[in-house]
This record gives C-alpha cells, sequence and structure tokens, in this order.
C-alpha cells in the first residue's frame, strides 16, 4: 500500500533526477564556444555532440523501458542516474570531438534508460487522481533545469571556476547524491516484486495494438519537430533574420526553457480535469497560433518572448503527456516503462533526428527565414492526430478503469 509520504518522497527523488538529466543533456550548449576553442571543434562536431545524445536516448529508452519492465524499477534507475553523472563529469576531461561524442552518446544510453523507469515508478507511486499532477511535475524539471537555469548555472560556474571543465565536474557531484537517495527510497510495486519467471509478460510487438501508443508516439514526434526546430535553428534565424543583438537573443531564447518547464507541470495538470484528449488538441492548437504570431513579430523582443513561451509551453505540453499519463493509461502495468519508452524513442530519433535536419534543408535551399515552416507542419499535423486518442484520464471516465484502449488480454502469456 503506497502511503502519500511515500508518493511525496518518491516523487521528489525521482523529479530531482529528471532535472539532472535535463542539466546535464543542455549544459554542453552555453559551454561549446569555449570547447570548441580549446578543443578545435568545427560547427560540425558541435553539432554532432549535441545530436547524437538525441539519437542513442531514443534508442536506449526504446530498448531499455522493455527491461524495466522484466526487471524492476530499482536496477535500471540507479545504475542510469550513476552513470549519466559520471560521464557528464568526465565530459570535462575530453581532448577531441571524438572522445567526446562517445562519452556525449553513451550518456545518452543511460539518460534513455532512467526517463521510462522513472515514469512508471513515477506512475505506480501516484494515485490515479494526480497521476498527470505528479508526472508532470517530474517532466518539466527536463526544460525548467536543462533550458531554463542550465544557461545561468553553466555561466556562474563558468565564472568561478574559469574552466568549462570544471563546470562538468561539479554539476555530476548532485546525481550521486539522488541516486543514493532512490536506493533508499523507491520500491519496487508489487506486480515487480518475486520471482521474474513467473510474472506474466506481454510481447513487444503487442505495444501496438494499443491505439494510444500509436497516437502518442505519432503526437510526440509532431511535437518535438517543432521542440528541436526552434531550440537548434532559432539562434541562427533570430540574428541571421530578425538581425537582433546577442543579448536579446539570450532573453528570447530563454523563453524556450521557462515556457516548457510551466507548460509540461500546467497542462500536465490540467490535463488531469480537461481530459487527455482535450487538453492534446488544445496544446497543437495552442502552440501552432503562438508560433504563428512569433512568426510576425518582427524584432519586438518582448513579443518574441512572449509569443515563444507561449509555443514551448504548449508543445513540451504535448511531450509531457504523451510520455506521462497518456503512456502509463494505455497500456496494463507490466508494461508501463515499455509504453513510455518506445514514445520517448520516436520522439528523440524522428522529432529530434529528422525534424531539424529537415529544418536545415530548408534554411539552406529556401531562406532561413522559411525553417518555421517545418515546426508549423509538426504542429498542423499534430492537431490532426490528436482526434484519434481515446480519453483514459480517470475523472473523465463515467466507470473508473485506468487503462483505455488496452492490449488484449489473450496475449498476456506472450513472449
Amino acid at each position: 500500500m503506497r502511503t502519500w509520504s511515500y508518493e511525496i518522497r518518491a516523487l521528489t527523488l525521482l523529479s530531482l533526477g529528471f532535472a539532472l538529466v535535463g542539466l546535464d543533456r543542455w549544459i554542453i550548449a552555453p559551454l561549446l564556444p569555449e570547447m570548441m576553442r580549446d578543443l578545435h571543434l568545427s560547427y560540425q562536431d558541435a553539432g554532432n555532440a549535441i545530436g547524437v545524445l538525441g539519437v542513442v536516448w531514443g534508442v536506449s529508452s526504446t530498448l531499455l523501458g522493455r527491461v524495466s519492465d522484466s526487471i524492476g524499477r530499482r536496477r535500471v534507475l540507479i545504475p542510469a542516474l550513476l552513470g549519466f553523472s559520471v560521464l557528464s563529469g568526465l565530459s570535462g576531461l575530453v581532448r577531441s570531438a571524438g572522445s567526446l561524442l562517445l562519452i556525449r552518446g553513451t550518456m545518452g544510453a543511460m539518460e534513455g534508460a532512467y526517463l521510462p523507469a522513472s515514469i512508471a515508478a513515477n506512475a505506480e507511486a501516484s494515485p490515479a487522481r494526480r497521476r498527470g499532477l505528479n508526472q508532470g511535475i517530474q517532466l518539466c524539471m527536463f526544460a525548467l533545469f536543462g533550458l531554463g537555469f542550465g544557461p545561468l548555472i553553466a555561466a556562474a560556474l563558468l565564472s568561478a571556476t574559469g574552466s568549462w571543465r570544471w563546470v562538468f565536474a561539479m554539476v555530476a557531484i548532485p546525481g550521486l547524491i539522488v541516486a543514493a537517495g532512490i536506493s533508499l527510497t523507491v520500491s519496487e510495486p508489487e506486480h515487480l516484486q518475486g520471482d521474474a519467471q513467473l510474472r506474466p509478460a506481454i510481447a513487444w510487438r503487442n505495444l501496438f495494438r494499443s491505439r494510444n501508443v500509436v497516437v502518442a508516439m505519432a503526437a510526440i514526434v509532431c511535437a518535438m519537430s517543432c521542440v528541436f526546430v526552434l531550440a537548434g535553428m532559432l539562434p541562427v534565424y533570430l540574428t541571421n533574420f530578425v538581425h537582433l543583438p546577442a543579448a536579446d537573443i539570450a532573453m528570447v531564447l530563454s523563453a524556450i526553457g521557462f515556457g516548457g518547464g510551466g507548460g509540461q507541470f500546467l497542462l500536465n495538470w490540467l490535463s488531469d480535469f480537461a481530459g487527455r484528449r482535450n487538453t492534446m488538441l488544445l496544446c497543437f492548437v495552442g502552440a501552432f497560433l503562438s508560433l504563428w504570431l512569433f512568426g510576425h513579430a518582427h524584432s519586438d523582443v518582448p513579443w518574441l518572448f512572449l509569443t515563444l513561451l507561449s509555443c514551448s509551453a504548449f508543445s513540451f505540453g504535448v511531450v509531457s503527456m504523451t510520455t506521462g499519463p497518456i503512456a502509463t493509461e494505455a497500456v496494463p502495468n507490466i508494461l508501463t516503462a515499455s509504453a513510455v519508452g518506445i514514445i520517448s524513442g520516436a520522439g528523440e530519433i524522428f522529432g529530434g533526428g529528422i525534424a531539424p535536419s529537415a529544418a536545415g534543408w530548408v534554411a539552406e535551399h529556401l531562406g532561413i527565414d522559411k525553417v518555421l515552416w517545418v515546426a508549423f507542419v509538426g504542429l498542423g499535423v499534430g492537431i490532426m492526430v490528436s482526434m484519434f486518442l481515446v480519453e483514459t484520464a480517470p475523472r473523465r471516465l463515467v466507470s473508473q478503469p485506468l487503462r483505455a484502449a488496452p492490449i488484449p488480454s489473450d496475449v498476456s502469456t506472450n513472449r
């Protein structure tokens, strides 16, 4: 029996862990100018260092979500948290582009493993009526600390230590502390206790028999095609097309982190009351309209900030809903982490990999002013995709089944 005390302790530790995932992943961005000079990196090397983590994250999340459903949450959570923390510290020791890519890719494997296991553990610690709220709290930490506070933390540590190498070493320490806390606090759910050979299992391929898993995979690709295009291309767009000075660009771009963090929390919470389907539709429409206003804001810095804040909030809201309550309500509890992993993996590989490449092609051949088209297409398709979602929010259901659109029971013994 889960208690309120356990819920709060588990939520706090899992959320802090995901904050460190965001921080360790994105703190490299503000440090890249110093790193490029010291390591003689090209722009392509810098882009690869960021991109390789996302691609490996997607593969790892897809595979290790299933592993977590087989061997338990703790056996994935603790090694993953320790692993990416140590690797983040080792990033300060790199001497070449090759060693940087190797470490960043391995970090992606560890961080990709943490996501599905931690979201599943969050769902198992949370009562159904607070599932969206609690998962929103955890998921918002990624954008808030990775893209919001991350640049500020990097700047402060760089100023204090004088070396980007020491910055990586210092941000590794909190992860070791949180890993110890999780090892002492988070316990396995009842269905993962006892002999693993005696547990019922469902073939991984049967995830695709859940309609909401398929819809969520499509929706997160649409949302992340907007998120990653904005995060990756807006600095160039604001510099070469809008012609903003560096200080104004930094302020505008901070809206991605703070808007994304707020959206992941508030919109996940809203979905507990308004429903998953209605909230997803609201998010895609809101993001589309916000992006249109952003594209017509010209050089008005406050308006650019506010419209980007809104677009990021709605876009990240979809990301948090699809990998949070929608994923965990779409399948039986023995496949919770598997569903989170495969949805997250689709978003990272396709939304985080292909969409930025498409945006680069558009900028190269059609002009930097057309780069927002890729995000518009993703959000427009997302509006249509959201229509196919089956409602699963417990508060919105007349009878209270927690797993709408489940995988049929006749495959429950297949591997």
